[in-house]
């Protein structure tokens, strides 16, 4: 499913317009976007959670050459699925 397809559906379960509902999930992926950006957790019960992590400097492998290369340290969105969610996906 693309995000126009969730709006068509959104629009069809609450009788709101699709660009209302565009919209709405529009701020929706933006808040959570920010607040996980400035380090913050987004948590919905039922749903699951999203959060940073953070990846440690580490050394690799080029494949190529076979050259030892240092990656540096990076911070990553992560979600977590809720309970109910999980069991939905696993019934």
């Amino acid at each position: 499913m693309n995000k126009q397809q969730l709006v068509d559906k959104m629009a069809l379960a609450t009788g709101l317009s699709k660009a209302d509902c565009a919209r709405a999930l529009s701020a929706f992926t933006d808040t959570v976007i920010n607040t996980v950006a400035d380090g913050g957790k987004v948590e919905l019960v039922g749903f699951g959670s999203f959060s940073q992590t953070e990846r440690s400097a580490r050394t690799g492998r080029n494949p190529q050459t076979g050259a030892t290369i240092n990656i540096a340290a990076a911070k990553l969105p992560k979600f977590k699925a809720g309970k109910a969610f999980k069991d939905k996906v696993n019934k």
